[in-house]
């Protein structure tokens, strides 16, 4: 896929910057778009054009020969639902129908917060896998939700293959307790994400965003599709932030971290195990 432009959305943001420098030095032409403007110099054999998720026209035109769609635009960060609508739900459409005019596979910037309100591992240390239940931790969460879910459909009636990469906590550093179970280092997003691009096929397929960490949260996943192993982690950083902790106890029961007590509202706490909850 060297030879043929990579569409990457999103490529103003943070995690879009540093693929945009990654992917140009791993050889690769990129059409980078997002609705800010590029802050950066350009990176080789790198075009910038400035496009709106909910414009229809402007992200087929951008995916015309495109073999791979690397999605990481929208809104990042938890919001109102209606700021969440039309990038996150809208524009994802939009994504997916480019990728089907094109038979491109699609990269999506998952999320952690697709399952955010699972409790962390109790003694027993039990791992989530891939095909856990989803339960979203908030608006940004349950629309990651229906990227998958769209990725799903699109797999089913198109054929159309997508890669999930689920992002935990994905910054220069980890810089919390719960980061010695969530963080994902840049350079592993770097190599996670060429591998989407490049390998033979995918299917529809979901992968746990997180660098090599022992305390990792999550197990089971379909990284081999794609040959990507993490080579980081964050046990580097355990002195310095094991005992970096929130005092909220919604934030610290749940995997979601600080997005769990946004507009949290449940009466009365909660107790050790939900009796009603269906998994």
């Amino acid at each position: 896929m060297h030879d043929k432009p990579i569409l990457l959305t999103g490529a103003s943001g943070a995690l879009g910057r540093m693929l945009a420098a990654e992917l140009s030095a791993a050889g690769f032409t990129l059409r980078l778009t997002d609705i800010a403007p590029f802050p950066d110099p350009l990176p080789p054999r790198a075009t910038f054009t400035r496009a709106d998720l909910n414009e229809a026209l402007a992200i087929v035109r951008q995916a015309e020969g495109c073999p791979a769609i690397v999605h990481f635009g929208g809104c990042a960060t938890e919001q109102p639902y209606e700021a969440i609508l039309e990038p996150n739900i809208r524009g994802l459409y939009h994504v997916y129908e480019a990728a089907r005019r094109e038979g491109a596979r699609v990269v999506f910037a998952s999320s952690n917060h697709t399952i955010g309100f699972h409790e962390r591992p109790g003694e027993d240390g039990a791992k989530l896998d891939f095909d856990c239940a989803f339960r979203p931790d908030g608006y940004y969460g349950l629309s990651k939700v229906y990227g998958e879910l769209m990725g799903r459909l699109y797999w089913d009636k198109h054929g159309v293959e997508n890669v999930n990469i689920r992002i935990g906590s994905c910054l220069p550093e980890p810089n919390n307790a719960r980061g010695l179970s969530t963080w994902l280092s840049y350079p592993d997003l770097a190599r996670c994400v060429e591998r989407s691009i490049l390998a033979p096929r995918t299917g529809h397929c979901v992968i746990w965003g997180a660098s090599a960490n022992p305390a990792s949260f999550w197990g089971k996943d379909h990284r081999d599709r794609i040959g990507w192993q993490p080579q980081d982690s964050a046990e580097a950083f355990r002195d310095r932030i094991a005992g970096v902790v929130s005092g909220n106890p919604v934030e610290e029961r749940y995997q979601g971290g600080f997005y769990c007590p946004i507009e949290y509202s449940r009466k009365g706490g909660f107790s050790p195990r939900d009796p009603f909850a269906l998994d």
